[in-house]
């Protein structure tokens, strides 16, 4: 079996990751990939590193007509069995007209939980057999939409646990981003867009007067002015961190304490799950996706979506208490080991590709 998959994001998000994964678990099991992906993005070094074959192909977004017939040309070339889109921008539409083009059976992954209209479903989704929802939110989102769920699969996402079982040197983490010894290590990881909410973290920090704490922020995105004059406005300069992206990231995330995730709507949150099999704690809102990542009072808390007095509430709750962090945290790592293991998310593609392929 042939696998081409279609990875067009020029940054190494969590979907860049979990297709990074999916196609080294495929190359394990003696599937065939090829990765397709623009050549100035983040996941075309991160793959190539990881020995996936790498295609370079230009796209310019969903209006870039001319990546439809470049992507033709390359499935007339490589002959894959099944073509795999994964991301939203251009891959998902227009990848699907060139694999239909091609005559090759294709699947899309869906990874966020944004409403899309009946008709807007049935345009963007009419090349593929199957859209995989990466949780049961993003497929009941595709249900509303009209989609059959004949046509629906889910497969959430996975986490590669077993690279966050190392020592992390917390005395290096907290040099590096000057956090003193009697200090809350806070740490946000996400895009800074409205939907990951890190404006409502950076109010509920205004608002807290003890226990001593430090938030770094992760991340890079259209509000990073914006937050960063609420920061300065709120006088959090010295609470706060904006430390930008890093792909180095998940060797120190378990050097904090708490990770909080704001996030008003999320797909299923990676995140969290990386965060979790680092045995960190997680403080999340109460959205769809986040409350299958998290489960509240045992791997951490959730708050009502929005809710800033929650959200700091929890946050304190768990500042003041460093035996339920440590049992929090150990707990999340073991949901992710026996949960969310790229060895059962990769099975569960080679079944759909298989099912695909078996009519």
């Amino acid at each position: 079996m042939k696998i081409l998959h279609v990875e067009t994001g020029r940054h190494f998000y969590g979907g860049a990751q979990q297709a990074v994964w999916l196609a080294q678990g495929l190359q394990q099991r003696g599937v065939e990939n090829i990765l397709v992906c623009t050549p100035d993005s983040a996941i075309h070094a991160v793959a190539q590193k990881a020995a996936v074959q790498v295609s370079s192909l230009p796209c310019g977004g969903d209006l870039d007509l001319s990546f439809a017939w470049r992507l033709r040309q390359l499935l007339a070339q490589e002959r894959p069995d099944v073509v795999h889109c994964h991301s939203r921008r251009g891959a998902d539409f227009l990848g699907g007209q060139a694999a239909a083009m091609a005559g090759v059976p294709a699947v899309v992954s869906r990874r966020v939980d944004h409403p899309v209209s009946r008709i807007g479903a049935a345009i963007r989704y009419r090349p593929f057999k199957k859209v995989i929802a990466i949780s049961k939110h993003v497929a009941a989102a595709l249900q509303d939409a009209g989609l059959d769920g004949d046509r629906l699969a889910l497969i959430r996402s996975a986490v590669a646990a077993e690279r966050f079982a190392h020592p992390v040197d917390v005395a290096s983490v907290r040099r590096q981003f000057a956090i003193d010894a009697d200090t809350l290590a806070l740490v946000a990881v996400g895009q800074l867009i409205p939907r990951k909410g890190h404006r409502y973290l950076l109010q509920a920090l205004s608002e807290m007067a003890s226990p001593p704490c430090k938030l770094v922020i992760f991340g890079v995105g259209s509000l990073e002015d914006e937050l960063r004059a609420y920061v300065a406005a709120s006088g959090l300069e010295e609470t706060v961190c904006f430390a930008g992206f890093r792909d180095d990231l998940d060797e120190f995330i378990g050097g904090f304490d708490i990770l909080v995730h704001p996030a008003v709507q999320e797909g299923l949150g990676v995140a969290m799950l990386k965060a979790a099999a680092a045995a960190l704690p997680v403080v999340a809102f109460d959205a769809a996706g986040s409350r299958e990542a998290v489960v509240s009072g045992e791997t951490g808390l959730l708050a009502p979506a929005g809710d800033v007095g929650a959200l700091r509430e929890a946050i304190l709750k768990l500042a003041c208490d460093p035996g339920t962090r440590a049992r929090l945290g150990a707990a999340g790592r073991q949901r992710m080991l026996r949960e969310f293991s790229v060895d059962e998310m990769v099975d569960a593609h080679i079944d759909l590709y298989q099912s695909v392929l078996n009519g």
